[in-house]
């Protein structure tokens, strides 16, 4: 199974422990935490399903490419973080 783990940052909004999650694809993980989940995956997908804007994936270190569909391959033994994206800096 694939752990899934979220920063201390977007656990200070919404509960979100660390859990082993079976699944071929990313949709297939993030749906089978988020049904144990329901406030987390609003807090990560849209409405439409896809990464919200302001979070990022990666599965093991490699950024996620399809936002959208989460159809990224995940491994049995994969790490997926979930980070909530920082903005700001100089002007």
């Amino acid at each position: 199974m694939a752990t899934v783990r979220f920063t201390r940052n977007i656990q200070r909004h919404v509960a979100c422990p660390t859990r082993d999650v079976p699944g071929a694809t990313l949709r297939d993980v993030l749906d089978s935490y988020f049904r144990e989940n329901e406030q987390a995956r609003g807090y990560v997908l849209d409405d439409q399903g896809g990464i919200r804007q302001h979070m990022v994936v990666f599965i093991d270190g490699e950024m996620v490419r399809d936002r959208a569909w989460l159809s990224d391959a995940v491994r049995p033994n994969s790490i997926i973080d979930v980070i909530q994206a920082l903005s700001g800096g100089l002007e």
